[in-house]
């Protein structure tokens, strides 16, 4: 019975794939397997688990495929369980993303390393595809390669996947340099309250990008002969923003100086890529960045991005919440220091390695062994600042270890509008977090967790700060829908399974 299914279901993969005019190895490519797999799977003669399923429905993009498991992905939970061994740090998702976009400034092949396999860069691959970028993934499905149209559809975009990321808002900078007139949708992305766009408009406007916004596109007129003529001030120290100016002043023919730029480890590795593209850029790492740009990119490239900081302090703290013993390797340190700093103060055990070069031959990495600690509460608040102060993404775990430290701590998250709000969805976990304003939360510890189900947070870094939690609370818990969490993390449940969690993945048929 079971054989006979699987050769229905290889039947109608089969039948979907050659609908769409694609080969067993293009397939393969989609799904970053091998042919060979395509081939077995087709035959009937694979194990196929629902999740690989959806995932060829979505490539083929057959409902006949994906009938009943396109449904939302949800996780079981076994909690109370300790992690051990050691485990891996993927490659930044912040910076994977910004170098997809930057990729539209180069008329070479570019080739980017060990992509985060995430659907925030799902969505934009489904971006780039629509307007003609040729992409796939080599190398066994870990490295991924693009190769631009000689002229981008942008009527052809895909408005949807656009959408549904605010990544999205990094075309700006290298398509002003490609096209007199354009249109994007609004960006999306997480839910953590209004966010202007303001920011990019002031230093994108002084290359002569002018945007007008109706019924939520973005109406982008180039106007020619204007460039900077004196420096750049941003007027938010922002990731995104100093992006968008590095990505329109890269092919700026001419000098430009951006001032109050964010140094952080995106901006950093974006800085790396555009070196390797032949574009100059004095200051990486400080808030004045000097870019010599050249008017014309037509190079082939190959660039491995760094490991991300923010999934290594995910990592820490399922290893604290949890009270394990736990080797995390390829930690950014220089990402985590001011992290490692309060933690210590905190009474964090822990020792790190020697530090090493990753892969892109500038960022600095070490091997992070964490061990079971009575923790206090910090005497002072948990709060971010730019680099080189503790990350505005890592401030949402510190809630989670917080709750397992003896005493009050108050969390300050000053930079979102919602995001405070979403960590006392901890409460229904037995945490005891005190909202006092939409940026302010008291956190009293320690905690005893207990099981819970419910749906996840709209905001990427309180889902995971949840679902940590509940591998912590003895019991069985369920988090429903974690789109949000598979934007930004790679086989999250799998990899901590890996280091003894038990998350199982489901979906409602």
């Amino acid at each position: 019975m079971a054989d006979d299914y699987l050769v229905r279901i290889g039947k109608l993969i089969r039948d979907a794939r050659q609908h769409r005019g694609w080969t067993q190895s293009q397939l393969a490519d989609a799904l970053g397997t091998s042919q060979s797999a395509v081939n077995r799977i087709e035959r009937g003669n694979q194990n196929i688990s629902l999740e690989m399923i959806a995932r060829i429905g979505e490539a083929l993009d057959s409902e006949i495929v994906s009938l009943g498991y396109a449904g939302p992905m949800h996780l079981r939970v076994v909690g109370g369980r300790r992690l051990s061994g050691a485990i891996d740090v993927k490659t930044s998702k912040n910076a994977c993303v910004a170098l997809l976009c930057a990729s539209l400034l180069n008329k070479g092949r570019t080739v980017l390393r060990r992509v985060a396999r995430i659907e925030e860069v799902y969505r934009l691959l489904e971006v780039l595809n629509s307007i003609g970028v040729r992409t796939r993934w080599i190398n066994d499905g870990v490295d991924l390669e693009l190769i631009p149209p000689a002229r981008l559809d942008m009527e052809a975009m895909d408005a949807d996947a656009a959408r549904r990321t605010r990544s999205i808002i990094m075309f700006l900078g290298p398509l002003l340099h490609r096209m007199e007139t354009f249109r994007l949708p609004y960006a999306g992305g997480c839910d953590l309250g209004t966010r202007t766009i303001e920011p990019h408009m002031i230093a994108l406007r002084r290359f002569g990008l002018d945007i007008t916004a109706t019924e939520g596109i973005y109406h982008a007129k180039v106007v020619p002969g204007i460039s900077p003529d004196r420096p750049i001030v941003l007027t938010e120290r922002g990731d995104t923003v100093t992006e968008n100016a590095l990505l329109a002043a890269a092919r700026h023919d001419g000098v430009t100086v951006i001032r109050n730029a964010s140094s952080n480890y995106m901006v950093q590795d974006l800085c790396f890529f555009l070196e390797a593209l032949g574009v100059r850029v004095d200051g990486v790492g400080t808030t004045t960045l000097t870019v010599h740009g050249v008017p014309s990119i037509d190079v082939d490239v190959d660039y491995s991005p760094s490991e991300d900081p923010v999934e290594a302090m995910s990592l820490l703290a399922a290893a604290v919440v949890t009270e394990s013993e736990l080797t995390i390797r390829r930690v950014p340190i220089e990402f985590m220091e001011i992290e490692l700093a309060v933690l210590e103060e905190m009474g964090l055990d822990h020792d790190r390695s020697a530090e090493y070069t990753a892969d892109n031959g500038r960022t600095r990495l070490v091997d992070l062994t964490v061990r079971p600690s009575k923790l206090e509460a910090p005497i002072d608040k948990i709060h971010p600042m730019p680099f080189p102060g503790l990350n505005i993404d890592n401030v949402p775990f510190f809630a989670a270890i917080a709750a397992v430290a003896q005493g009050q701590t108050l969390i300050h998250d000053w930079v979102y509008d919602n995001r405070a709000i979403y960590l006392t969805d901890l409460n229904r976990l037995g945490g005891r977090l005190q909202l006092l304003d939409p940026h302010r939360v008291l956190v009293e510890g320690p905690t005893r967790w207990r099981a819970a189900e419910m749906m996840c947070p709209p905001a990427l870094r309180p889902a995971v700060v949840v679902l940590l939690a509940m591998m912590a609370a003895e019991g069985t818990s369920v988090l429903r829908n974690v789109y949000v969490i598979n934007r930004g993390y790679e086989e999250l449940a799998e990899r901590l399974n890996s280091v003894g969690a038990q998350i199982e993945i489901f979906r409602d048929i």
